[in-house]
């Protein structure tokens, strides 16, 4: 796993009864801050149960700039975003949480709510452009707060994303006709996300 770890999202452990634990961003966001620094991170492990090094390398600060410019591809398209006002509900607090560091790193202005109550209270306080709300809150589901976000008038500009481990057609045309405007599968790949963002389109009718 050591040439992956640095891939947002990736897991040691991904089993869908992995009970507790983060969601695989925490080493892709060390890179992109350290890489926006003008350093580098690796890992490196003498091999099982012997545990793992991770190496940052940072530049000396001088008063002369660089004579190369670091590489910074990924967290350069991270910055480009428009700034949006979004919403991230999940009952796992993890997966919310570690999204929500993703977006506000590059500029975003992020709410998070745990359950379905919260998600309609938040959704009419703050009036986000996007919504990204998992589909398998407990009690009232996903798709029963999407019913609810569509009554409220002054959400009808907001695009509503369903987030899920399901992607095959008949899950995104179930999410389609429950007023879903957009579909992504988790866990969700940072480059498929900053795609969505990106897209200029109004939430369709």
């Amino acid at each position: 796993m050591l040439s992956r770890i640095f891939v947002p999202f990736t897991q040691v452990e991904s089993s869908t009864s992995r009970g507790s634990g983060g969601l695989g961003i925490g080493l892709a966001v060390v890179r992109m801050l350290v890489e926006l620094h003008g350093g580098s991170v690796d890992a490196r492990s003498p091999g099982l149960g012997q545990g793992t090094e991770i190496i940052v390398r940072l530049p000396i600060h001088s008063d002369t700039q660089p004579t190369e410019e670091p590489s910074t591809e990924a967290p350069a398209r991270i910055l480009e975003h428009t700034s949006r006002r979004i919403l991230i509900v999940d009952d796992n607090a993890d997966a919310a949480q570690s999204l929500a560091t993703a977006l506000e790193l590059s500029g975003h202005r992020v709410a998070v709510a745990y359950d379905a109550p919260s998600a309609i209270e938040v959704a009419i306080a703050e009036g986000p452009d996007i919504i990204f709300l998992d589909l398998g809150l407990p009690g009232m589901d996903g798709y029963e707060v999407a019913g609810a976000l569509r009554q409220r008038p002054e959400l009808c500009h907001a695009r509503i994303v369903a987030v899920t481990g399901y992607g095959q057609d008949r899950d995104r045309q179930r999410t389609r006709d429950a007023g879903f405007d957009q579909h992504i599968v988790k866990p969700v790949n940072l480059n498929d996300l900053w795609d969505l963002l990106e897209r200029r389109t109004e939430r369709r009718s």
